[in-house]
């Protein structure tokens, strides 16, 4: 570990930034799995709702630059794509 004070608290808030960044993260996750079970039921509200929950979280993660924007927009893609592909 660093020596330095100033080093000392990069390693702290370096290592908050990562748990608050994985957290984020994993709720995109989750949110994309939700929208993706909801695409088998007959429930089309709550599916357009949970797709859009999930595009907001990926355009959210772009702006605070936790995802690159081609991730966040293949993210995107992936669902739509897969949810076409259960409806039929």
């Amino acid at each position: 570990m660093a020596n330095i004070k100033s080093a000392k608290k990069r390693v702290l808030i370096a290592e908050a930034n990562r748990q608050r960044n994985v957290a984020f993260k994993t709720s995109i996750k989750t949110a994309l799995k939700k929208a993706l079970a909801l695409a088998a039921s007959d429930d089309k509200e709550a599916l357009n709702a949970a797709i859009s929950k999930a595009y907001q979280l990926c355009d959210k993660a772009v702006s605070k630059g936790i995802l690159h924007k081609n991730t966040a927009a293949r993210k995107k893609s992936r669902l739509v794509l897969a949810i076409k592909k259960i409806a039929k």
